[in-house]
């Protein structure tokens, strides 16, 4: 993709903020939201598995990729809510299989159980898990704190300087692959900007009270009778940590009362080592008519 190149999809107003959006492919829907930091294109070695079966969305949050800035600090129930304008604003009112990596495994899991009738199903990969959920102190000091690192960051040039470079990095060591398979412009057109470096930090900043308030959501809202599939990654060297891991996401599975699957040989982003797992836990959800 050259610099000169629109990027594929549109743009759509969601929640007031403009929002990199694309739909793909024909069939029941399912929607992909991807980890920290990430972005539209970590999920290209998936689509084509799911497109000749499935209607797939998937979108930038506000500040990556190609969306515009955040006008509020990320919530759980917010970016539930984001799900749920991002199908109101395709026209796409039926349950729908809600893909969720890493830190958006929170978001499909709120988007569940505060949109029950338009889940039709639940993929959890390699998703985030906080056994004793708790906000940190002083939320609105470390918002604030985030928001002022985000724009001291951005005025030094660091990210056109260093983001890419440390989106390379981080895409290797998070893959067995050891390798980033994004394209060179499109990885310096998006985390080469200020934009995504405030985003990245904010989610960040706010990770643990997304935590707590998901918690406080489970005790007020039950899951609907859906499918849940708990994806983890086992990249096989029979680590403490690595059992630690498989471990806390099996006990997710059991508390959500769905499917433990550790995949492996795979890093954390299982999109790019075993799409296959993915595809085949997005099209085993069966299809719910209303």
């Amino acid at each position: 993709m050259s610099g000169a190149e629109r990027p594929p999809g549109r743009m759509l107003r969601v929640g007031g903020v403009p929002l990199h959006v694309l739909r793909e492919g024909k069939g029941p829907v399912c929607v992909l939201s991807a980890g920290l930091g990430m972005g539209w294109f970590d999920w290209d070695p998936l689509v084509p598995l799911l497109t000749p079966y499935r209607t797939v969305v998937r979108f930038d949050r506000p500040g990556l990729g190609f969306s515009a800035p955040a006008t509020e600090p990320p919530t759980a129930s917010g970016e539930a809510g984001r799900i749920a304008g991002v199908l109101d604003a395709l026209d796409l009112a039926g349950p729908v299989t809600v893909v969720g990596h890493s830190l958006a495994g929170f978001h499909a899991e709120a988007f569940a159980r505060l949109y029950p009738e338009r889940t039709a199903g639940l993929v959890l990969v390699d998703g985030s898990v906080e056994e004793d959920a708790r906000p940190a102190p002083g939320r609105e000091l470390r918002t604030a704190a985030a928001r002022l690192r985000g724009l001291a960051v951005a005025g030094t040039g660091l990210p056109r300087a260093l983001g890419p470079a440390l989106r390379r990095l981080s895409v290797r060591a998070a893959s067995v692959k050891r390798q980033d398979p994004a394209p060179a412009d499109l990885v310096r057109r998006t985390y080469g900007t200020g934009r995504v470096a405030r985003a990245v930090l904010m989610e960040n900043a706010r990770y643990r009270d997304v935590a707590a308030e998901l918690e406080e959501l489970r005790t007020r809202h039950s899951l609907p009778p859906v499918p849940v599939t708990v994806l983890a990654a086992s990249p096989g060297s029979g680590s403490w940590l690595e059992r630690r891991w498989l471990q806390r996401q099996r006990d997710l599975a059991d508390r959500l009362d769905g499917r433990f699957e550790a995949v492996a040989p795979a890093g954390h982003l299982l999109m790019y080592d075993r799409p296959q797992a993915i595809a085949a836990a997005v099209l085993a959800t069966p299809f719910i008519r209303v």
